[in-house]
């Protein structure tokens, strides 16, 4: 199925069900993706947090309800996903400036927040403007070493990259000269998924070697197996490499054929990086099935 039916079937889902908890891993199952597949390519598509997207459509559900059924505000706010009625009325408020109350009242229907057409011709529209090709590489089986994290990305509410990756490349720089067996040439951030069911992630800033047995303290090892790869370049400052891969899952992974295999994203860091000049390269590569 096409990377845009499957966001599709996730908003109806999510369409389906606003009078109940919606999970983020289920919208994602019925969808067929991981959760963070899922969230990034929705999050790159619309620049909102999945979960944002949740809760503003079921606010909105909550507007068809106070006009056209006899429930009690109270029933209404625990249908809309909010705890207590006093919870609901300041999301209310904060949105529509008047509480639920004295909407049902007024009767105003103007205030309704129709549901965005995310039809499968909206979302090729919004993104087939751009027509970025990257190259499509078979990469060698690698071991790399380094330093690992966690961490929550754009996609996710918790976002948290600015206080967690930047730490994270000032440790390893500093302590890449322990590691044995180093390759000289790039160093590499590793993305991947923990699992299949959440929006965390895991983080490496390593470099490739050609022995893994005398690992540093504190360091660990991760192995990159043979796959092809769709390498794009990041041109520009590092902090903006976001632009680039919102681009990569918005645009050229949902209107290409292929399929990313919920592999480790590689970032690929070379001669002709730095940190802050505007010349910067950096290597950004999505692993593809065969």
């Amino acid at each position: 199925m096409h990377y845009l039916n499957r966001v599709q079937k996730g908003i109806e889902y999510i369409e389906a069900n606003l009078d109940f908890d919606i999970s983020l891993s289920q919208v994602a199952v019925e969808a067929g993706l991981s959760q963070w597949h899922f969230q990034r390519i929705f999050k790159a598509l619309t620049n909102e947090t999945l979960k944002t997207y949740i809760r503003s459509r079921r606010l909105a559900n909550s507007l068809d309800k106070l006009l056209h059924s006899e429930l009690k505000i109270i029933d209404i706010a625990l249908t809309s996903g909010y705890q207590n009625q006093e919870s609901f009325t300041r999301a209310f408020k904060a949105s529509f400036q008047i509480p639920p109350s004295e909407y049902r009242k007024l009767g105003d229907k103007s205030l309704f927040l129709r549901k965005l057409e995310f039809n499968t011709q909206y979302l090729r529209h919004i993104n087939q403007n751009l027509s970025l090709k990257p190259a499509i590489i078979t990469c060698k089986p690698m071991i790399l070493v380094g330093l690992k994290t966690q961490f929550y990305s754009v996609d996710s509410e918790k976002n948290n990259i600015s206080e967690t990756l930047p730490k994270l490349w000032a440790d390893f720089q500093s302590r890449a000269h322990e590691i044995m067996h180093a390759i000289a040439g790039n160093f590499y951030g590793v993305v991947q998924q923990i699992k299949n069911d959440t929006d965390r992630l895991e983080y490496y800033a390593a470099v490739e070697v050609t022995n893994h047995e005398s690992i540093p303290a504190g360091m660990a090892s991760i192995e990159i197996k043979a796959t092809q790869y769709a390498s794009f370049v990041h041109r520009g400052e590092a902090q903006n490499i976001n632009n680039t891969v919102n681009y990569i899952y918005s645009s050229w992974l949902l209107n290409s054929d292929r399929i990313h295999t919920g592999g480790p994203d590689l970032e690929s860091y070379g001669a002709k990086y730095h940190p802050t000049s505007a010349s910067s390269e950096i290597a950004y590569a999505i692993p593809l099935k065969l």
